[in-house]
C-alpha cells in the first residue's frame, strides 16, 4: 500500500524490509518470502545487488555440497534465488534515516520514500577501515586504497592501479589483494603486517612486526615509511599502497535509529535469534561483526528467517537478558546477549594471535563452560563456541563473561 504526501514523498508499507542485498540479506529474504511472509523488500544502495562477492573474482564462495564459485557467480546465484522466491530487490536505494521504530526514510530512483514495515532487518555488511581511520600520518596522495576500492577499480571499472604496490595486512584478504594487483599488471614489492607472523605470498617479501609510519608524496604516493618493532625504520618506494582487513560493521544506520551497538563488535547487539534491542528490528551477517565468509553470512540470514516469521505471527519481543562480554585479549563475541538458549555456535574473535587457548565462560563467578582449542588461532579467524552452555545462563544474573585461562 502506498500514498504520496504534499511534499512529494511516497509513504509505503511492507511486511519485511531488508536493508542490504548481500549474502545475508538475500538469503533471509528468499527464505521468509518463500514461507509466506507477504511483501518482502530488499534495499541496496549500490546499482547492483549481491554485496561484496560481486567484485571478488577469486573462487571459494559457497559451501559444499554446492560447487565453490567465483564471487560474481555466487552473487548472481543469491540474487536469482531471492527473486525466484518472490522477494522485491531494489537497487540504487539508500536508507537515509528513521521516521519511527520500524519506518525508514529512503531516497532512490523513485524519489523520497518512507517505508514502514512489520519487521526491519539490518544486513548492511562491513567495510575496511580507511587509511584515515588507521591514523597513518602524511598527505592525502593518490594511490592509497582499501581492498574493496582496489577490487572495484580493477574488476568493475577496469582502471589501472599503479606500477609498484605495498600491501598492508595479514588476513587472507591480503593474498587476494596481491592476486588482484598482479592481474592488473602491478608489481607487489612487499606485504607487511604488525603481527609477529603472517602468511607469505610466493614471490613477495613478507615483513612481519612492521607498521606503516607515514605516507610519502604529494599528488601521487611516492613511498611508505615503515617502522619495525625492533626500532629499525626505512622507506619502501611505491606508487600504491593497499590497506587490507581491519573490518568494522556498517553501523551508521543502526546508530541513527538508536539500535544498541555492542562495544566489541561495533555492530548491533543481538541475541541468538538475531533480535536487537529495538523491538521488531533484526540484524544479520557481517553487519554484526568483522568479516566472516559469505557462506557464514548467508547461513545467519537463513537462520534469522524463523525469528522474523515468529515476529510477524505476533511473538513477543524478549527482555534484554544478560550481556555477553569478553576479557582481553579477546576482542568480541556474537551473539552478545542471552535471552534464551542458543541453537547455533557463537563466534569469538581475539585481538591477537593465540596458541592453544583455553576459553572459559562464567557468570557471577560460576563456570559455565571451558575448553582448550588446539593449534594456532590467527587474529582474523573466529572460534566457534558450542551453544549448549547458554542453557545454564541465569536470565536474572549478571553479565556472562568470556575469557582465556
Amino acid at each position: 500500500m502506498s500514498r504520496t504526501d504534499s511534499t512529494g514523498r511516497t509513504d509505503r508499507t511492507v511486511d519485511v524490509l531488508v536493508v542490504g542485498a548481500g549474502p545475508a540479506g538475500l538469503a533471509l529474504a528468499a527464505r521468509v518470502v518463500a514461507a509466506g511472509a507477504g511483501r518482502v523488500e530488499v534495499l541496496e544502495r549500490e546499482e547492483e545487488a549481491g554485496g561484496v562477492p560481486r567484485h571478488c573474482h577469486h573462487g571459494g564462495f559457497g559451501r559444499p555440497p554446492l560447487p565453490w564459485l567465483p564471487g560474481p557467480a555466487y552473487a548472481r546465484r543469491a540474487v536469482a534465488a531471492a527473486l525466484a522466491a518472490g522477494a522485491v530487490v531494489r537497487t540504487g536505494v539508500t536508507a537515509t534515516g528513521w521516521a519511527g521504530p520500524l519506518a525508514l526514510e529512503t531516497t532512490g530512483p523513485s524519489g523520497l520514500e518512507r517505508i514502514t514495515a512489520r519487521a526491519v532487518v539490518l544486513a548492511t555488511g562491513a567495510r575496511e577501515r580507511p587509511r584515515s581511520a588507521r591514523l597513518v600520518p602524511g598527505t592525502r596522495p593518490a594511490g592509497v586504497l582499501t581492498t574493496g576500492e582496489l577490487q572495484q577499480s580493477v574488476h568493475l571499472h577496469g582502471r589501472p592501479v599503479g606500477r609498484r604496490a605495498v600491501v598492508v595486512g595479514a588476513e587472507p584478504v591480503a593474498r587476494h589483494a596481491v592476486r588482484t594487483l598482479r592481474r592488473s599488471g602491478t608489481e607487489v614489492v612487499a606485504v607487511l603486517t604488525e603481527h609477529a607472523r603472517g602468511t607469505a605470498v610466493p614471490g613477495v617479501p613478507l615483513l612481519t612486526a612492521t607498521t606503516v609510519s607515514e605516507l610519502r608524496g604529494r599528488g601521487r604516493l611516492s613511498g611508505v615509511a615503515v617502522r619495525h618493532r625492533d626500532g629499525r625504520s626505512g622507506v619502501i618506494a611505491c606508487d600504491t599502497v593497499v590497506f587490507t582487513g581491519d573490518w568494522i560493521p556498517e553501523h551508521e544506520l543502526a546508530r541513527r535509529g538508536g539500535v544498541p551497538v555492542d562495544p566489541g563488535t561495533l555492530g548491533p547487539r543481538v541475541d541468538a535469534a538475531f533480535r536487537t534491542g529495538t523491538p521488531g528490528v533484526f540484524a544479520v551477517g557481517n553487519a554484526l561483526h568483522g568479516v566472516e565468509r559469505a557462506a557464514t553470512a548467508a547461513a545467519e540470514g537463513r537462520a534469522a528467517a524463523a525469528p522474523v516469521l515468529a515476529r510477524l505471527a505476533g511473538a513477543p519481543w524478549p527482555d534484554a537478558g544478560p550481556p555477553l562480554l569478553v576479557r582481553a585479549p579477546l576482542a568480541w563475541v556474537t551473539p552478545n546477549r542471552v535471552t534464551a538458549p542458543a541453537r547455533r555456535p557463537l563466534l569469538l574473535r581475539s585481538a591477537v594471535p593465540l596458541t592453544a587457548p583455553v576459553v572459559e565462560v562464567s557468570q557471577d563467578g560460576r563456570l559455565l563452560w571451558r575448553r582448550r582449542f588446539p593449534g594456532r588461532v590467527p587474529a582474523w579467524r573466529s572460534l566457534r563456541l558450542p551453544p549448549g552452555w547458554t542453557a545454564r545462563v541465569d536470565p536474572a544474573g549478571g553479565p556472562v563473561v568470556v575469557g582465556t585461562a
